[in-house]
């Protein structure tokens, strides 16, 4: 899936500390949101533990205001209003995750 509009971050799968996931997470966000560019994020947390994605969803949390919507994997699906209308602003015909259920993905929704 390639999409200029939509920024992938894997950060489930780079052996990262979760203090240099949540900085990796902070720059991206930081500079595609900076340059204009990218109107949304996908963040891949893989299934693990949990731990990663969680402490990204509650970093989200504490943004509150910063982006437009914060979509979990498992309410990626066309009964998400969030969901379609972020789907529709980035043009994103095809992503592997929409409804799958995925809780190992997040969304970042950027102004």
């Amino acid at each position: 899936m390639s999409n200029k509009k939509l920024k992938i971050i894997d950060i489930g799968h780079s052996n990262y500390s979760l203090e240099n996931a949540l900085s990796l997470l902070e720059t991206t966000v930081s500079q595609s949101a900076y340059e204009g560019d990218v109107h949304a994020i996908k963040i891949i947390t893989g299934h693990g533990s949990g731990k990663l994605r969680i402490s990204v969803r509650e970093w989200c949390k504490d943004q509150e205001g910063r982006f437009q919507a914060v979509i979990n994997g498992e309410d990626y699906n066309m009964f998400n209003r969030d969901a379609a209308d972020m789907r529709a602003d980035c043009s994103l015909k095809h992503d592997t995750d929409f409804g799958r259920n995925n809780q190992a993905v997040t969304y970042i929704w950027l102004w």
